[in-house]
């Protein structure tokens, strides 16, 4: 990803539309990306398309749920019709809906977790990686946690989702190695979102416990994360390929 090619390029986001998708979009437009911002949040989404292009970036917005292969492979199909080539894939939607240990979980909560967090970036892979063969190359990064990496109490599919991921990221990374196309994950701790403060409102210990867990002594940032998934589709991480990466402030060295 050096400036004087940034412009051919273009790179897919999924749950582009907030948090870590948004910063990402945002991102990869900064450099001269061409981005597909894809989410099934149309307002907001329309919203990073709108910023992506006062940062002087090109940028459009493909409603997409991932958990619909006919949205994915449109989605696919939207961003070749576009822009003829498809570069880099940050397969970041996801949910996190779960608060209750095993024994008491809901198989609905089960299933909707796998269906995003899993399936979604199966499905994502499946109709993004026939692109990239035939244009002989490309990096995916897929949006993992350091729940895939260990235990989390109270979200144990959650966590399985995660490890099932890294699983998904490594087969595929070894599959597609001698095809040009390299395949990591990145692996966030706890991240300052939307998302994480409508939680610590509704208990503040989470936010206590949050910033205790990262040797850091604080939350992570976006913008932290977004720079690590561009790294992982730069040039400078061409002989990487198959990796979980934390980004967790010290999380998993404990």
């Amino acid at each position: 990803m050096t400036d004087n090619v940034a412009e051919q390029k273009v790179a897919i986001v999924t749950g582009a539309a907030a948090g870590i998708g948004r910063a990402t979009a945002l991102a990869f437009a900064a450099k001269g990306i061409r981005v597909v911002v894809a989410d099934i949040d149309e307002q907001s989404g329309q919203q990073v398309v709108v910023d992506a292009k006062q940062a002087g970036g090109e940028a459009l917005f493909v409603r997409c749920d991932v958990t619909s292969d006919v949205d994915v492979q449109a989605l696919v199909a939207t961003t070749v019709e576009a822009y003829g080539r498809l570069d880099f894939a940050f397969n970041n939607a996801g949910i996190e809906v779960e608060q209750a240990k095993l024994a008491d979980g809901d198989e609905l909560v089960f299933d909707r977790i796998m269906d995003v967090n899993v399936k979604g970036v199966w499905r994502c892979m499946k109709h993004q990686i026939p692109v990239m063969l035939s244009q002989g190359g490309g990096a995916i990064v897929n949006t993992a946690s350091v729940a895939g990496l260990g235990a989390a109490p109270k979200m144990s599919v959650y966590s399985a989702s995660k490890h099932a991921v890294i699983g998904l990221t490594k087969s595929a990374a070894v599959e597609y190695a001698k095809k040009g196309i390299r395949v990591n994950a990145i692996c966030p701790a706890v991240i300052d979102t939307d998302m994480f403060r409508r939680a610590a409102e509704s208990d503040p210990r989470k936010a206590e416990f949050a910033a205790a867990m990262h040797p850091v002594g604080r939350l992570g940032t976006a913008e932290e994360i977004a720079a690590a998934v561009l790294y992982l589709c730069s040039p400078y991480a061409g002989f990487t390929t198959g990796v979980a990466l934390p980004v967790d402030g010290g999380a998993t060295a404990i």
